[in-house]
């Protein structure tokens, strides 16, 4: 960056260079300086409505908004004078004159940014003796939120996200002085695919998710990273899990993918996680059966069908990219596998659109075309089933639209599925062998620009059920298909031997190991 892109001005004494443009407040983070603020969002526009922010700056005549306020060569600010401190309890107590104070039963309780504030700025007595405002309460905004307008601050952050983010104006502010109430814009209520960050932008509890309403306390949530499975955009997420279950998904910030923001329906991908038709153990004709003796009939059937010609295998779109190489390093190059598939949930087109929605619903689709080279799609499959062309069929994911004609023959052969989920196609398999949901696994999937992006286990696997490359390797086994992966196979292990040999992806990074972090220890996420 040139000299002249930037700015050096002193922030508490401590010079600081930052790029034109940069307001102050952004600057002083930079330097871990701490400026309280509740309208202000790195990803939206600065009203200064709050004023929660404000700083002396030398010259000016009185405290400025540093939220809003660029900076400048040679300006000296200043952000914990006894003046500012003063101005931003006065804000504070300002803006808890009417607020209800409900945390015992709010949502938001234990992530809560005015919490947060009040424990480091004021921590004192309400000094109001007259009765606060009241305003309504669990008001019924659209099909996925719940406002209630009494804790509202009237930061305006969620009308921003309509705005900005979604480019439906949604809500708006209704009345004036201590009756404005955040609503519904007229003949409008709040249903854009993009909703829900709303509630993640609220930095009280006034708009709650339906969904995690009243079921559990932030406090109680460990986080783990990972990566949105719901479509080939790949948003990063932050998975809230306790108790061996995922409760949310909330967006993780990355810039070059999703920004701070994640789609509404990626957001209930968690909940196929805990559904009732999970595959919890091995079948064998329909009967459940020992993992190991699935496998051994399945190879058998495998080595079978390799020696007739016959064999074909199926690249799901689901699986990581470790599961796929490994499918690729055993059935491409060990087996001379020539019938080769790649297959997944059908695109939506509908859900399209130029934010975050990709109409390809499938986490990895490119990364089985690359693992997959040269692979047909579904239409091809059933072309080779219906004639005959394939008498064992392996398949490393259950999502394969076959239709009626395709799913009956698919039951008259050896099919051997590896799936998450009871389908029509799992259902039609000789063989089924259970595979871990996303949550249970790590590895990488391979986004829509071509990115390669960290997925990580937050829970254990239901019932018996593996990782697809751990099936993959039993199945090499018994087939007598030796793969260097050292004397204890792991999901890292078989990423570093993918990365050393596919170019693709010799940039992709494994990460350090994450902590398991407690919400509670994390800080507000307000």
């Amino acid at each position: 960056m040139a000299e002249t892109d930037t700015v050096t001005l002193t922030i508490d004494g401590t010079a600081v260079t930052v790029p034109k443009g940069t307001n102050v407040l952004e600057a002083a983070k930079g330097i871990g300086v701490d400026i309280s603020y509740f309208c202000y969002h790195p990803g939206l526009s600065s009203p200064a409505v709050c004023r929660q922010c404000l700083v002396e700056v030398k010259g000016a005549p009185k405290p400025v908004p540093a939220c809003y306020t660029p900076v400048a060569d040679k300006m000296e600010v200043f952000t914990a004078t006894q003046k500012v401190l003063d101005v931003r309890a006065q804000m504070l107590e300002f803006t808890l004159v009417n607020h209800p104070v409900d945390c015992p039963i709010c949502d938001k309780a234990g992530e809560c940014e005015l919490q947060k504030l009040y424990h480091r700025w004021d921590a004192d007595h309400s000094r109001t003796d007259v009765g606060k405002v009241h305003k309504g309460k669990a008001v019924d905004v659209g099909p996925r939120i719940v406002l209630d307008q009494e804790r509202c601050i009237l930061c305006t952050r969620c009308i921003r996200v309509c705005d900005e983010v979604a480019g439906q104006k949604q809500l708006t502010m209704a009345n004036r002085g201590d009756r404005e109430i955040l609503t519904t814009a007229p003949g409008q209520q709040l249903d854009n695919p993009y909703s829900l960050n709303t509630v993640d932008v609220c930095p009280v509890g006034a708009l709650t998710s339906k969904d995690f309403r009243f079921t559990m306390r932030a406090w109680e949530l460990y986080t783990v990273d990972s990566v949105c499975p719901g479509c080939a955009t790949g948003c990063n997420v932050e998975v809230h899990h306790a108790q061996g279950e995922v409760w949310r998904l909330v967006p993780r910030h990355n810039e070059a993918v999703n920004k701070y923001w994640m789609c509404d329906e990626g957001r209930l991908a968690y909940k196929e996680i805990a559904a009732g038709d999970r595959v919890s153990g091995p079948t064998l004709g329909g009967d459940p059966v020992p993992l190991d003796k699935a496998v051994a009939y399945a190879a058998e059937r495998i080595a079978a069908a390799r020696q007739a010609g016959t064999l074909g295998v199926v690249f799901g779109s689901q699986a990581s990219n470790e599961d796929l190489w490994l499918l690729g390093k055993v059935a491409i190059d060990v087996l001379g596998a020539t019938q080769v598939y790649v297959g997944g949930r059908p695109s939506v087109p509908a859900r399209e659109d130029k934010i975050l929605r990709s109409a390809d619903v499938n986490p990895n689709f490119a990364g089985a075309r690359a693992f997959a080279a040269g692979a047909a799609g579904v239409a091809a499959l059933e072309q080779a089933l219906l004639a005959g062309r394939i008498t064992a069929l392996w398949v490393v994911g259950e999502d394969l639209p076959l239709s009626p004609a395709g799913l009956e023959k698919l039951g008259q052969i050896d099919a051997i599925v590896q799936a998450v989920h009871w389908n029509p196609v799992a259902s039609a398999a000789k063989v089924v062998l259970p595979a871990a949901a996303w949550a249970e696994i790590d590895g990488t999937y391979t986004n829509r620009q071509g990115t390669a992006q960290r997925v990580r286990r937050a829970i254990e696997p239901r019932g018996g059920s593996q990782a697809h490359w751990e099936l993959i390797a039993a199945m090499a086994r018994k087939l007598d298909v030796a793969l260097d992966l050292g004397p204890a196979p792991s999901a890292r292990g078989v990423f570093l031997k993918m990365k050393s040999e596919v170019p693709a992806l010799a940039q992709a990074e494994w990460g350090k190991p994450a902590p398991l972090v407690q919400l509670r220890f994390a800080h507000s996420r307000g």
